[in-house]
């Protein structure tokens, strides 16, 4: 068998339409040679018609792992999984090229180190000007990292802007309705060599070459995007360096609800992926307006209706406080208790209302914070006294674990908000008879406050929901639990704001341990 020739580009077959054995000997030929070899994101090689690699470009070296001298001459079937080649798939693969002129598939294709990657291929036969196959081109390309981000776009829509701020391959851009660049991904960064702080504020002119400028094609491409509803193009394009490169754009306008102009989502990218691309960042951008926009009303909702019931209910609640005063006379023992449930029932009514304003505020970002160091163990004191008389109440054992010597950066308020919540949920879910305790601890520079009780438990599946706004674990009309299940919410909302969290440990019939965390001092 004769030696192969191990050269780069030995045996190069003809280019469709050439007319020639061999196109290195035509005009240009060195130019597309450069241009070939010089491409670091596709593996393009040449096979002869047995399938063995004639040709090896950078990005082949780069994709793959094999330098020209290692792979020049040996047989493609090297970059395919064991499975793949027992099952003669390289060989099926030239046969469908050979007889419908290309072939194009996606899976798992093997590097020199072993590795896997997943590998977007297309094989095309290459014929010379009688028609006779004289081998293949064939271009792979890594869309490892693409699979990876598809799947994770399938399983949330939440993830939708991290795809497209992840993405690498495509530059995704905004502009405002004067052109301006109103954001920048990772992928314009390696793109077009500007970091986002260099190129956010600037026309996108800056990308185009100076005769297209003068000629206000940046400006027309606006025009017939507003006309047409998109400009889709290609041409030459200008990196910070100064270099060129050759690129697809898409550019639409984006618009409100209402027609309203809000700017143009410009895309620069491999044309083949400009539809899926487009439509992942404009409806990204969609859903989150449309979900800060449901946030705010809510929030805005909460607030206005807990001050206008706040009105009322401190009237009636001075009335009531009136009436218990026997301002008008005296009472019979029997309107004592009327006028007691009553005014119970409007301290629990405005505690009500206080969850709904104070979880407003947090949402609409409204609640101020005095954080200063305050005493962990006097956090504890000041509460403790208020639950003791619903334990006892209850026939429960409370107790005060002793606290280390430490102070804690918070809202001496609001901390205190937190541990009384805690303390109350744990004697309303324990059941008369229980133990309910409160203690802290110091591990590095986190202090910990801890919640215990020996009630019902939490099961698995509940830890993360009970902390969600309106949730509260046995909720129903028989289950005699009081609430509007805002508190843990809340206190958590308000932990976090200070530097801190709360977590929950549980087993169903165990108990249940709640953790708050605020740093020290």
């Amino acid at each position: 068998m004769m030696a192969r020739d191990k050269s780069p580009h030995a045996g190069q077959p003809a280019l469709p339409g050439t007319g020639t054995s061999n196109y290195l000997s035509e005009p240009g030929a060195d130019l597309y040679r450069l241009l070939v070899d010089s491409v670091r994101d596709y593996a393009i090689f040449a096979l002869d018609p047995t399938g063995h690699v004639m040709t090896w470009n950078v990005g082949a070296m780069r994709i793959k792992g094999y330098s020209p001298a290692d792979i020049i001459g040996k047989h493609f079937s090297i970059f395919y999984p064991p499975e793949a080649v027992a099952s003669g798939f390289p060989a099926y693969e030239l046969r469908e090229a050979t007889r419908v002129g290309r072939f194009e598939d996606e899976g798992w294709r093997v590097r020199k180190d072993g590795s896997l990657f997943w590998a977007n291929v297309v094989i095309t036969a290459l014929r010379d000007p009688r028609g006779d196959l004289v081998g293949f081109a064939k271009v792979t390309r890594d869309l490892t990292e693409r699979r990876a981000a598809e799947e994770s776009l399938r399983q949330s829509e939440e993830r939708f802007r991290l795809l497209v701020e992840g993405v690498r391959d495509y530059a995704i851009f905004m502009l405002d309705p004067a052109g301006r660049i109103v954001s920048w991904n990772r992928g314009a960064e390696v793109l077009k060599q500007y970091r986002a702080e260099e190129i956010i504020g600037h026309s996108f002119s800056a990308f185009y070459p100076a005769e297209d400028v003068a000629a206000g094609k940046p400006a027309r491409e606006l025009e017939i995007a507003l006309r047409d509803g998109r400009y889709e193009d290609e041409g030459w394009r200008i990196r910070k360096d100064g270099s060129t490169f050759w690129a697809g754009v898409l550019i639409t306008p984006v618009r409100s609800a209402d027609g309203t102009l809000l700017g143009f989502s410009k895309v620069t990218r491999d044309l083949t992926e400009r539809r899926a691309a487009q439509e992942r960042a404009i409806a990204d951008t969609r859903r989150i307006t449309e979900i800060e926009t449901a946030s705010r009303t809510k929030s805005e909702f909460l607030t206005a209706m807990s001050h206008e019931l706040r009105t009322p209910i401190n009237a009636t609640m001075g009335y009531a406080d009136l009436l218990m005063m026997e301002i008008g006379g005296q009472l019979s023992e029997q309107q004592r208790e009327y006028v007691g449930r009553v005014r119970g029932s409007q301290e629990h009514l405005l505690a009500i209302i206080n969850d709904l304003l104070n979880y407003g505020r947090i949402e609409a970002g409204q609640l101020g914070y005095d954080i200063a160091p305050a005493p962990l163990a006097e956090l504890i004191d000041k509460v403790f006294p208020m639950v003791e008389p619903q334990a006892v109440t209850k026939g429960l054992v409370l107790v005060r674990q002793p606290c280390p010597d430490v102070h804690v950066k918070v809202d001496r308020i609001k901390a205190e908000q937190i541990i009384l919540n805690l303390l109350s949920n744990a004697v309303k879910f324990t059941p008369s008879g229980g133990h309910v305790s409160i203690g802290c601890k110091v591990e590095g520079m986190v202090g910990h406050i801890i919640v215990e009780d020996d009630g019902p438990g939490v099961p698995p599946d509940q830890h993360e929901a009970i902390f969600a706004p309106f949730v509260q674990l046995g909720r129903s009309l028989t289950s005699g639990h009081e609430g509007t299940g805002l508190g843990l919410a809340i206190s958590r909302d308000l932990a976090r704001a200070m530097a801190g969290d709360i977590t929950l440990r549980s087993v169903p019939g165990m108990g249940a341990r709640f953790t708050l965390t605020l740093p020290i001092a």
